[in-house]
């Protein structure tokens, strides 16, 4: 900053004003316009690594716009440039939740055998919308009785020394977690129950 001194030494008899002004003094500290460019850059830095955090954990998998909100807001950045990023990300299909739903529908539903309420706790869960899960579990089919008594079946096998009453209670608790409805895990397991006596398998042993 330019500070101007008049000369102790300036009279009216002066040639010009010009020659009764004292030599030009620096002021300590930067200018208006270098503390705007640094907080600009500083703002820029934080914006690039912001998206460079976006981009790795997108790379591991996929993110809902929620989740993708929730770890920008742990930034330093401010909220005009989470709502930037967030624009221009589902812009570029980065961000999808439409097809992140499909993906959960795959993973749990076809391939972990999840019911309908554990597909529905794993949409919520990932920041999924309400109309949005309505929507993709009006699109599963109607199986779960036949998914359920399949992994009845296949996980009573592994409950040859136990008894009838154990195995029952054992295999309630095994697809209520997945997400099975009450009336659906009852007859599951009554199947299990019934396919291991007809095997011969059944066993009066309790072990609890």
């Amino acid at each position: 900053m330019v500070h101007f001194e008049a000369s102790p030494e300036r009279s009216a008899g002066r040639a010009s004003d010009r020659d009764g002004l004292a030599p030009v003094t620096y002021l300590p500290g930067a200018s208006p316009n270098d503390e705007a460019d640094a907080a600009a850059d500083d703002a820029a830095d934080e914006r690039d690594h912001a998206e460079k955090l976006l981009l790795q954990r997108l790379r591991g998998r996929s993110l809902s716009v929620v989740e993708a909100e929730k770890l920008l807001r742990s930034t330093d950045i401010d909220e005009e440039a989470v709502q930037e990023m967030l624009e221009r990300f589902t812009e570029l299909h980065y961000l999808d939740d439409e097809k992140l739903a499909d993906q959960i529908m795959h993973s749990h539903h076809e391939r972990k055998g999840l019911g309908r309420s554990g597909v529905s706790a794993e949409m919520r869960q990932r920041g999924l919308g309400a109309e949005l899960i309505a929507e993709k579990l009006e699109e599963m089919p109607d199986d779960e009785a036949e998914r359920a008594t399949e992994l009845a079946l296949k996980r009573v096998t592994q409950l040859d020394r136990f008894d009838d009453a154990t195995i029952d209670r054992r295999l309630t608790g095994f697809l209520m977690r997945k997400g099975y409805a009450s009336s659906v895990v009852r007859d599951a397991v009554k199947a299990a129950l019934a396919s291991r006596r007809g095997s011969g398998r059944a066993s009066t042993v309790r072990f609890r």
